[in-house]
């Protein structure tokens, strides 16, 4: 939808870096780009906008807008420590350039295990 979307709170000038809409998920997605690796503040950047979002830019009938952060690097207890699930947020990492195979094999076979001690104790919550 846009690109540099400004967002002015309080007299002062924001920058989303990107806004997409998701017509199946029937809601706005801000998306923050950075070029470091990912900081505690980087959500309260992010919870900013989607509260802006969410109060100026959602349509009647649209489910509250979410949230991505890609970032060079992201360090995994920091994210959990955050809890950004309740707040609609995602942080993803990017690669800056290729990894051996090897490195890339280990880390796909790490999602997946990851994935799967997910998906098993949502099970176990759910009995």
């Amino acid at each position: 939808m846009e690109r540099q979307k400004r967002i002015i709170v309080d007299g002062v000038d924001h920058y989303l870096d990107l806004l997409f809409y998701h017509r199946n998920l029937h809601r706005l997605v801000a998306i923050e780009l950075k070029i470091g690796s990912f900081q505690p503040g980087d959500k309260g950047q992010m919870e900013l906008y989607l509260g802006w979002l969410n109060r100026y830019e959602r349509k009647p009938g649209e489910e509250s807008p979410i949230g991505l952060i890609l970032c060079a690097g992201k360090r995994r207890e920091t994210i959990e420590l955050l809890d950004l699930e309740k707040s609609g947020i995602k942080v993803s990492s990017y690669w800056t350039e290729a990894l051996p195979k090897a490195e890339l094999e280990r880390k796909l076979h790490e999602a997946v295990k990851l994935a799967r001690a997910m998906v098993g104790a949502k099970n176990e919550i759910a009995e």
